[in-house]
Formats: C-alpha cells, sequence, structure tokens
C-alpha cells in the first residue's frame, strides 16, 4: 500500500509541478505526517525530491528528472474505459475527439486488456440525464467555452431570476456540469460567481486581457460553493404522523424533501415523523398529495393551510356534480 502511495507522489509531482504537503495529502487522503515520512523515504531511497520553503514552498522533483513508473494496473485501465456522460460531450462539442481517443488507448494497450476494455463497455454505462427534463439551450455556449481559453474578458448579456437582464464583463474562469445542466464561473471584479449557463443571452469578447488566478482549483470551489449553497437554503420544518400504508412512498413522490425522521410506532399504529422542506408552499403541496394518510401536528398555520385547501378542493368537486 505504501509503495503505491510513494509512486503516486512521484506521478503527481511530476504531472503538477510543485506541490505544498497539505495538497498531497488531501489528495492521497492521509495525514500532512504520513506524507512527511514518505518525502524522507524517497529522499532516502535516492529519488531526487526538493523542499521549497516559505510562503509559496512545497515539494518538486529536480527538473531534470522523470519518472519511468507510468505501467498501468488492470484495475486503473478499467477505469479509463467507463463511458462518460455522452450528452455533456457533445455539449462540449468532443464526442468524436473522444472516441477517436479511446480506440488510440486500446490499441496502445496489449491484447490480453482489449477484452476487459469490452466489459467495461458492456456492464457499466452513466447517463446524466433525467428522465423528463428537457436539455436546457444554451445560447452562447460555444463562446463561453473558447472563452475558458483565451484569458479574455467577456462581456455578457444575463436574465435574473426575476426576468431582469443586466450586462457584466466577466473573466471566464470554468464551466461545470450539474447533472445535465451547465453553469459558468467567472470573476466580477474581486468576487468568483456562478451564472446559470442558458440565463446568459449572449456573450463577447473584449479587448481586456486578464490573469487567471493561479490558486483557483474549479472542482474545489464548486464543492465549497455547492456547500454553501445548500447551507443558505431556507429551511421548513414539519412534524406529522403517517399512516403505515406510505411509508413505503413517502420519499418517492417527486417532491423534494431534505430530510425524513421516523420515531416508534404510536398505539394506534401510526408513525410520528419529522420532515424539512424549502418552502411553506412545498410542504403544503407534498402533505395534500397524501389525503388522509398524513396527518399535520405542526406548525399550526401549515395545518389550516392544507384544510383550506382540501375545502376548497370538496367544495369544487361538489358544485361539478
Amino acid at each position: 500500500m505504501r509503495a503505491d502511495r510513494l509512486i503516486s507522489i512521484l506521478l503527481l509531482l511530476q504531472n503538477r509541478g510543485k506541490m505544498t504537503t497539505k495538497e498531497l495529502a488531501n489528495e492521497l487522503e492521509v495525514n500532512p505526517r504520513t506524507i512527511s515520512r514518505d518525502m524522507d523515504a524517497l529522499s532516502s531511497a535516492g529519488f531526487p525530491v526538493i523542499a521549497d520553503r516559505g510562503t509559496s514552498g512545497g515539494w518538486r522533483l529536480l527538473e531534470s528528472y522523470k519518472t519511468n513508473l507510468t505501467g498501468l494496473k488492470a484495475e486503473e485501465i478499467k477505469t479509463l474505459f467507463l463511458l462518460p456522460s455522452l450528452h455533456l460531450m457533445k455539449d462540449l462539442g468532443i464526442s468524436e475527439d473522444w472516441h477517436s481517443a479511446r480506440e488510440k488507448l486500446l490499441a496502445s494497450l496489449p491484447a490480453s486488456f482489449h477484452g476487459q476494455a469490452q466489459d467495461v463497455w458492456d456492464r457499466i454505462h452513466i447517463d446524466t440525464n433525467s428522465w423528463r427534463q428537457s436539455p436546457e439551450k444554451v445560447t452562447a455556449f460555444t463562446i463561453l467555452q473558447e472563452s475558458l481559453w483565451q484569458d479574455k474578458r467577456l462581456l455578457i448579456q444575463y436574465e435574473r431570476v426575476d426576468g431582469e437582464q443586466r450586462e457584466r464583463i466577466v473573466s471566464p474562469l470554468g464551466l461545470v456540469a450539474k447533472s445535465s445542466t451547465w453553469y459558468f464561473i467567472a470573476g466580477v471584479g474581486r468576487d468568483i460567481r456562478t451564472y446559470r449557463a442558458s440565463r446568459i443571452l449572449s456573450a463577447q469578447f473584449t479587448d481586456e486581457t486578464f490573469e487567471r488566478p493561479a490558486d483557483f482549483r474549479l472542482a474545489t470551489f464548486w464543492e465549497q460553493s455547492s456547500q454553501q449553497f445548500i447551507q443558505s437554503l431556507p429551511t421548513y420544518e414539519v412534524e406529522a404522523e403517517l399512516s403505515p400504508s406510505i411509508l413505503s412512498r413517502i420519499k418517492f413522490t417527486g417532491r423534494f424533501v431534505q430530510q425524513i425522521h421516523l420515531e416508534d410506532s404510536l398505539p394506534n399504529g401510526w408513525i410520528p415523523a419529522s420532515f424539512c422542506f424549502d418552502t411553506e408552499e412545498e410542504a403544503a403541496q407534498y402533505s395534500l398529495g397524501f389525503g388522509n394518510q398524513i396527518r399535520i401536528v405542526s406548525p399550526m398555520r401549515l395545518k389550516e393551510i392544507v384544510y383550506s385547501r382540501a375545502k376548497s378542493l370538496i367544495e369544487m368537486l361538489e358544485n361539478d356534480q
């Protein structure tokens, strides 16, 4: 296990250049003290690992050194042949290039691995499309994609959630696909902002260049901003009692519920439960969907809303007869 990790350290330093102890520890999922011991072991074994001190320091390999430890294991080769999302590659215009690269990779491997690659294709397929969601049309997608390689600022016109249209000059940093939805990450002044790509109505290059932040990592930014977004979502908590007949369906209604906590059954067989929704409206629609199989305990206002809507529905049905 340690030998694999030492090889991974050499390959990381060769491919990425200088890396700090913390970066290596995060990448290899070990603690920094383990990395320090590994670096001592590599140095003792004669590998030219160099420690640069200071605020911009880190570990690196001697510039003239290139490791030959590039042999791939069978399990590693299998991961290379996992089929990524075809529709996202089509959005990026690289599906044909990917197929060509896959064939070249396969041709470069010993014949004994060819059957394993086919096994991966026949057993695992990744489809990031949802069942009912229609793909969003991104008018300016080509320019957004090209801008990531130009280091030129863009003038974009985008539509806010409330329908208001605005113009802004941004510094392109990345594109992220969440399910089948694309998001455009860009710098605005000292801030980094996220735009839903389908809301960008137009984009054009400016003559102004910018310097991409050296420490910006798209995956890290997206993970952190996603967590912040989730934590900032409004919460609406509901206490209720459920009929045993709906237990198998409460999480599969098509409506979004952040959390469902169930307790032991009451003497009458019903189950106390706690729910967490984004809004009161979502909670009301969810509760109404189960009819008389869910009894709201609190908040009282939600109970009154559900009663009022159920009463209105009965009156409408009676008038239709």
